[in-house]
Order: C-alpha cells, then structure tokens, then sequence
C-alpha cells in the first residue's frame, strides 16, 4: 500500500472514530434532553394532582365549616324561638282559662236572670258571690311588641370579599426551587449535605432537610435549622439514599418546593469505639462511648474499633456530658493502640487534654484552646506534608518516617502544626481518655 493511500486509511480511521465519539456525545446530549423532559413533565403532573388535592380537601373543609355554622345559627334561631314562645303559650291559656270562666259566668247569670220568682234570690245571691270570687277586675299583662323578641339575620358580605382576596392570593406555582442541594460529600457513615440559595428574591429563615433510602419511598427529616449544611450519620456504606431540601420563607409559615432529589452514599465504614473496654460503656451503634464509675480513678484509654481515620477527612468529637477533669484526660489521634499507658499523652499521637493543652508526641505546645466541657466540639483535619523513605529500594511502605499537618480546632479556635511520625501509614487509629465517670463523647 502506497504512503498516500496508508495516510487516506488513517484520516479515515481518525473520522470515523471521530464520528463515533460525535454520535455518543449526541446520544448523551439527547439523553440528558430526555431527563429533562421527563422532569419538566413529571413534576408538572405531580403539581396539578397537589393542586387538585390541596385544593379539593379546602373546598371540602370550606363546605363543612359553612354547614356547621349554619347548623348553630339555626340552632341558636330554635333556641330563641322556643324561649320566647313558651311564656307567649303559658299567658295564652292563662287567658283561654279567663274566657272560659266568663262565658260560665255568663251563662250563670243569665240563667239567675231568667228564672223563676222563688229561685231568683237565691240564684242571683249564688251568682253574685260566684262573681266576688272570679275577680272580674283583675285581667293578665300581655306584652307589648317592643318586648317581644324579633328575630333576624346579621350577615356581613365583607367575608365574601375577604374570602376573594385571600383565595385569589392563595397557592403559587414555581418552576423552580428557592435552593437546591449543592454538594454531598462522603463521610465514615454518614453523608455531609451542603446546600444553597438559588433564588435571590427569596430570603430563607429555616431549611429542612430529608433524605430516604434508594428503595425506599417514605423520606424521614434530618436536619431543621438556619445552617447550609448538615451531617447526616447513621448510614450505610454502599447504599444509595436520596437527599432533598426546602426553606421556609422569612416571616412565612408554610415551606417551600422540595429540591431535585440528589442520591449520595458512602463507603468509608462509620467511626466506632472499640467495644469491651473497661470503664466505658457504648451505645448501640458504637459511635458514643461512656466514661463509667466501674474503676473509678483509672480509666485506661479507649479506642477505635479499628484504624478508620484517613487523612484528607475530618474528625469530629462531639461531648455531651462532662465529669471531673483530669489532666490525663485527653482525644486525639494515634497510629497505634497500645495498651499500656492511661493517657493519649504519649508517642505517635496528638491530643487536646480537657483543660485545652494540646500534646504532640507527648510533648505540651505552648499554644492552648478553650477547655473542653459539655457541647464542646473537637476536630482533627490531617494532610501528609512529605514523606522521607528509609529503604535501600525507596519504597515507603518498607519503612520511613511521614509528616502530617495537623489542624486541630476547638470552640472558635484552632492550632495548626506538623506531626512526625516514625511510619507509613494508610489509616490511624483515634481515642479517648477520662479518669473519671460523667464523660460521654460521639465521635463522627
């Protein structure tokens, strides 16, 4: 084959690999349109079933609450109506009783009247003294009309307008979400979702975060709060779970559209205490450990279940009860865990004692931090600054020394410096130590 027909082959080569990567970038293009179509779409009928719901379920309760007013005025115009009545009722046949006594006596005394001669005295005698005791002067009060309840309806049209202006302002629809989820970021057994604002006429006072397995369709809350960020724990590892956020508007009670679900999953195993050890007690999950009064006065030190500490991360311990402090009392980070002291205050480790002194190696720096006490946070944020070989073929992990930077914060306060250690190591262990009983600690 000639040098020009070799070069055509390969621009030819080149063009259809070319093409082939032009049809699958276009593939991946027509697939994203496809998403975003099946979003638009999607949501657009979930939000008409939600307003078809929401507004169903108002016309329902509207319907119920004016029946039932309705039933108590009716109620109240019986109420009214029998009250008054009844005493109108009770003079009535105080009166019929009147009439027909009269008419009796009547009929008596026309009857005197008429007969004869010998009976008249006597009868016209009976009737008088008959009439005597009747009190023909003596009538019932009716009432007058003034007196007399009329009833009527007050019905103020204002609530109809009233009602217009608030419907007419009622429900919104949005195309997009006020804020969005923004990063989800790995942790040991747990996943750090971050979050962000994207709409800059909304001022948000409070955001709530949820978040449910892959497989499962009910979302659980995890966070309310005013932070951008929150940890969920409790995870995990290799499960994918979905994550989505809303806010509540300032001054607003209702909150916002959830944000486009986000699906975030960690495979770094969760921190957990090493369980066994005498003087702690843990939670079910391992992640808080107890100082407890089993050997009061030595408590040894407490550590990870296994070296789950990688560089690059952050360490969190986290008190939520405090004992009598100690200056042997430390949390820290080590590369082993040996047994044979009572304290983090040694060799290849670095801790913050509770009264805030800070130990390298076991030798106190001069720069201090706040005392720890409940609801005090520590953290442990490591990077490898360089690495120094020892072996003939220059491998690390045959033997060398390593020097971390060590940022070590509490409160509002940090130290930062460099921590020699004799070895390579991928991963490192961390602990804790309390003299006395009280002490509880999470770590994450």
């Amino acid at each position: 084959m000639s040098i020009e027909a070799e070069a055509l082959l390969q621009e030819a080569k080149e063009s259809i690999e070319a093409a082939q990567n032009y049809r699958s970038e276009l593939q991946q293009r027509l697939h994203g349109l496809s998403q975003a179509r099946k979003q638009v779409r999607g949501s657009a009928s979930q939000t008409r079933e939600a307003l078809q719901r929401h507004f169903q379920e108002l016309q329902t309760a509207v319907s119920r609450l004016l029946t039932e007013r309705l039933n108590t005025l009716l109620q109240e115009v019986d109420n009214i109506e029998l009250d008054s009545v009844s005493p109108l009722d009770d003079c009535q046949k105080l009166i019929e009783h009147g009439v027909s006594t009269a008419d009796e006596l009547l009929r008596e005394g026309e009857a005197a009247i008429r007969c004869g001669i010998n009976e008249k005295e006597d009868k016209l005698g009976s009737f008088t003294k008959k009439a005597l005791q009747i009190q023909l002067d003596s009538l019932p009060e009716v009432p007058v009309l003034v007196d007399v309840p009329c009833l009527s309806a007050q019905l103020d049209d204002s609530l109809l307008h009233m009602f217009r202006a608030h419907v007419a302002r009622h429900g919104s629809v949005a195309s997009h979400p006020p804020v969005q989820i923004e990063e989800l970021v790995e942790r040991p057994g747990g996943v750090l979702v971050r979050w962000c604002k994207v709409d800059d006429d909304f001022t948000p006072q409070d955001y709530r975060l949820q978040y449910r397995r892959g497989n499962s369709s009910q979302y659980e809350d995890a966070y309310i709060g005013k932070d951008p960020e929150f940890l969920v724990l409790q995870l995990d590892p290799h499960i994918d779970h979905l994550f989505r956020v809303c806010a509540r508007g300032e001054g607003r009670t209702e909150w916002s559209p959830w944000s486009i679900p986000q699906t975030g999953y960690t495979t770094l195993a969760p921190h957990e205490w090493l369980p066994g050890v005498d003087g702690y007690i843990l939670s079910s999950r391992k992640n808080i450990a107890m100082r407890n009064d089993s050997s009061p006065g030595h408590g040894g030190v407490l550590y990870s279940n296994s070296p789950t500490y990688f560089c690059g991360q952050t360490l969190t311990f986290k008190i939520t009860a405090a004992g009598q402090t100690d200056k042997r009392d430390s949390l820290g980070v080590c590369a082993d865990s040996r047994t044979d002291t009572d304290s983090l205050q040694r060799d290849q480790a670095v801790c913050i004692s509770t009264n805030g002194a800070v130990f390298v190696n076991g030798k106190e720096m001069t720069n201090q931090l706040p005392a720890i006490t409940v609801g005090s946070s520590v953290t442990f944020d490591m990077e490898v600054v360089s690495l120094f070989p020892v072996s003939n073929n220059n491998n690390p992990s045959d033997g060398g020394n390593v020097k971390l930077r060590v940022t070590l914060g509490s409160g509002n306060r940090e130290v930062v410096f460099d921590w020699l250690l004799d070895q390579v190591l991928d991963s490192l262990f961390f602990g804790c130590s309390f003299t006395h009983p009280g002490w509880k600690v999470l770590v994450f």
